[in-house]
């Protein structure tokens, strides 16, 4: 059989790359014939990406393969720019790379005429004006959509309420309504409608033309599963015949979590089921004030617990969060020494390992669509506490239809344009530990969580799992696209 190369262009930041990678190992790992090129952008900030790629730089397989853009872009002071949420920034500059993108494309093609043929173009959810290019040689261009079918479908359908019926989905920031999606079996609250949808400075426009390129695609790849978004992935494969097709093949999981020995070796001499873990992701952070009402929740229930705190960027920057220096400066006096016996403060956390111990009993989680995953193959219940992108919306997804995670604040933003004007309180942060550390499954949530952990295995199980047999589907599609 003909061998064919297909082309990645990952989003920005560690959530996106770390699932395009796994996918593409997915790939070359079912088709001997098929090789994967990466192509990373490289934004004038802080993403993350670096220390990822160039581990991967030394593994042996070469069927994948970095290629690098040159970053010619750079990060603004500009007033009006730091004003415009981060979502926005990032398209904005991506877009720019289009012509660095086109070379690198055209370099590939060139030679290829000996070797692999170019079966396509996926790009992120973040990078869909790249479909520009894959038009422009003529190359078939599937979608990598990172978060979840729901989130998918709501996105697709503010767009048919905007282009078909002149709504302004702006107008639903700061309302009590509810928003019925076909995508969703209740009515979805105004107050977790994704910050980006909700910005009137270019985020919401931003939004439909996202949505308008998604449908131009060959196909949707989504990182999910059937089991846990049945209803979500029926109402995109039968409501709206402009939806392209959809390929199911998660759940998706960065296997390579490389865990510090510090932090398994504290939690290894924990009792099993016994501890707390708090991490919020590659952009989590949060204010001063807010970290003491964390503190003072954990101090007052006195669970055992693993948080991993990092320090915010500077204002109006928007770099990943940093490391602390010193963990003391920010903590309630005294705070590290009251809880030496049972809890642990860190910066980076290694997630995937962490979740994986049998030490680890519940998860406060941003509800990044990546930790929710990651929690669900893990068996461990989520205290839903979303911030920024679409975790509120991912976050009602859990706790309300899925009745998998509990709710800290569902409807909290902590964004570069809509951050909260509130303080989750210690007592509302307490709530919402007990009803996922101290209660014997009175809600279910922990069978049904157990029940997922189950459904998470059985989808990618060879043959018969149906993420298996939908990513076989992608593969054949692949293989067909230039014969």
């Amino acid at each position: 059989m003909e061998k064919v190369e297909l082309l990645f262009i990952p989003g920005p930041g560690m959530g996106h790359l770390v699932s395009a990678v796994e996918l593409g190992k997915l790939l070359i790992n079912r088709d001997e014939n098929l090789s994967v090129v990466f192509l990373i952008i490289n934004l004038p900030f802080n993403t993350g990406v670096d220390a990822f790629i160039e581990s991967h730089l030394t593994d042996a397989n070469s069927r994948i393969r970095f290629v690098n853009t040159p970053c010619n872009i750079s990060s603004t002071n500009d007033q009006q720019q730091k004003s415009k949420n981060r979502n926005v920034i990032a398209f904005e500059m991506i877009n720019n790379f289009k012509p660095l993108v086109r070379d690198a494309v055209l370099d590939m093609i060139s030679k290829s005429n000996n070797s692999a043929k170019i079966a396509g173009i996926v790009v992120d959810m973040f990078c869909v004006g790249m479909i520009d290019v894959a038009n422009e040689f003529e190359l078939p261009s599937y979608v990598f959509f990172t978060s979840g079918a729901g989130f998918l479908g709501l996105l697709l359908h503010v767009q048919t309420l905007h282009d078909d019926y002149n709504t302004d989905i702006t107008n639903y920031k700061d309302s009590d309504a509810e928003l019925p999606v076909p995508s969703f079996i209740n009515p979805i609250p105004a107050k977790v409608l994704p910050t980006t949808m909700l910005d009137k400075n270019g985020g919401s426009s931003t939004t439909f033309t996202a949505a308008r390129r998604i449908r131009e695609t060959k196909g949707i790849i989504v990182n999910t599963f059937q089991e846990l978004e049945l209803y979500a992935i029926k109402s995109l494969s039968d409501h709206d015949v402009k939806i392209p097709r959809i390929y199911p093949i998660g759940p998706i999981i960065n296997w390579n979590s490389k865990a510090d020995d510090c932090t398994m070796s504290w939690l290894d001499k924990q009792p099993s089921c016994s501890v707390l873990f708090l991490c919020f992701g590659s952009y989590g952070s949060f204010s001063i004030s807010q970290v003491k009402e964390i503190a003072l929740a954990l101090e007052h229930c006195g669970c055992r617990f693993l948080w991993s705190l990092r320090q915010p960027p500077s204002k109006g920057e928007i770099d990943a969060p940093s490391a602390y220096a010193n963990h003391e400066e920010i903590l309630p006096e005294g705070f590290l020494e009251r809880t030496s016996g049972i809890g642990k403060v860190i910066g980076w956390a290694p997630q995937v390992a962490v979740l994986s111990h049998p030490a680890v009993r519940g998860f406060v989680s941003h509800c990044g669509w990546n930790s929710i995953l990651e929690s669900l193959w893990a068996g461990v219940p989520i205290a839903a506490w979303p911030m920024y992108a679409e975790q509120q919306i991912n976050a009602f997804q859990m706790v309300v239809e899925l009745g998998v995670a509990v709710e800290i604040k569902m409807d909290y933003r902590n964004d570069a344009n809509m951050e909260s004007k509130i303080i989750v309180t210690a007592d509302e942060i307490e709530n919402g530990i007990k009803r996922i550390m101290m209660d014997e499954n009175k809600n279910g949530i922990r069978e049904r969580v157990k029940d997922m952990k189950e459904k998470c295995r059985k989808a990618i199980m060879k043959e018969e799992g149906s993420s298996y047999i939908s990513l076989a589907h992608l593969i054949e599609n692949l293989n067909n696209s230039n014969t």
